[in-house]
């Protein structure tokens, strides 16, 4: 028997927030101008109005304040 459509949808909403956690972890970390660029393009394939830059600004302010 098949999933209904409400669980796929959550399904999806799930995988695509794992997904994007582990882009914006990755573009934190990337040093290069290409590899950032490249971890864009894949996030925008996963959500379009992905803002990987400004997590990344807010991800290294939260590090600063707490060392």
């Amino acid at each position: 028997m098949g999933r209904i459509e409400r669980s796929r949808e959550l399904a999806r909403r799930r995988k695509r927030r794992v997904k994007l956690k582990k882009l914006r972890e990755r573009f934190a970390k990337a040093d290069s101008r290409s590899e950032r660029n490249a971890l864009l393009q894949k996030a925008r394939r996963v959500s379009p109005f992905v803002d990987l830059e400004a997590s990344a600004a807010a991800a290294k302010a939260e590090t600063a304040e707490s060392a």
